[in-house]
């Protein structure tokens, strides 16, 4: 990959899109992971300004660090870059306390609080005229769907949705990005114990990859090792059931002769 290329590509992306949009700018949300690490700073240097938000839920101490160290690290680059940390742990919390407990299982509340978080970049954006950049990369978003549904999908632009995670992380590398950043297993930070991306998936992000491209090739799965079958197995498990998440909304399509 032509790393500088690529950079210089997006970055033109987002600013015409942005112009085009008639917007002012850009909000995403700081995770302390990788991709919004390179997303923000995508963001930042097209010139136009950039809200980084902070929105810990109960978050783990080493990802609120990495978060904040990676902000100070933007500002300190870019000065069209403002912050803010929004604790969403109390509503969280008033949510709890009103949803019927037979419905509060674990997965329920991990994406209630991607979607708390949604709402509050749609609130920043709202209020200032900026487009919610989203911080998904192509095998997650697009392969095994590993995101929340009107979550952490729920955005106006996806500047790196092009990219595996393997390349983002070669972004990452150009851009400067902070090591203890690109070096940090990755994590939604939506459970309680923490669970690495891996640990949820049963893979790495590299083998979902070699599982995506062979799938877009149309590979002959003959001669194939135990554990690539295995992992063409959990990417075609992920690809099918999340399906719903990456294709457009149903619609019901009324026929002529009932008009």
């Amino acid at each position: 990959m032509q790393t500088g290329k690529v950079i210089k590509f997006i970055v033109k992306w987002l600013s015409d899109y942005c112009d085009n949009s008639g917007m002012n700018g850009f909000v995403t949300g700081i995770s302390g992971g990788i991709d919004s690490a390179v997303t923000s700073t995508l963001c930042a240097m097209t010139g136009k300004p950039v809200w980084a938000l902070r929105m810990p839920i109960y978050q783990d101490v080493e990802q609120h660090t990495l978060a904040a160290r990676h902000i100070e690290w933007l500002m300190a680059h870019y000065d069209i870059v403002k912050t803010y940390t929004i604790d969403l742990t109390p509503p969280f919390e008033a949510f709890r306390k009103v949803l019927p407990s037979e419905v509060q299982d674990d997965l329920a509340m991990a994406n209630t609080r991607a979607r708390l978080r949604m709402v509050t970049l749609y609130a920043f954006a709202g209020h200032s005229r900026l487009l919610v950049a989203g911080t998904g990369n192509k095998v997650e978003d697009f392969g095994v769907g590993f995101f929340t549904k009107y979550g952490d999908g729920g955005v106006d632009i996806s500047p790196i949705a092009d990219l595996m995670k393997t390349e983002v992380r070669e972004v990452a590398r150009e851009l400067g990005i902070i090591r203890e950043i690109r070096d940090a297993r990755p994590t939604d930070g939506l459970w309680a114990d923490n669970r690495s991306d891996e640990e949820q998936l049963g893979a790495a992000y590299e083998e979902l990859e070699w599982a995506m491209r062979f799938e877009e090739s149309g590979g002959n799965a003959s001669g194939l090792t135990d554990r690539q079958e295995e992992v063409l197995g959990i990417y075609r498990k992920f690809n099918q059931a999340n399906r719903h998440k990456m294709e457009p909304i149903p619609k019901a399509e009324i026929p002529d002769v009932l008009r």
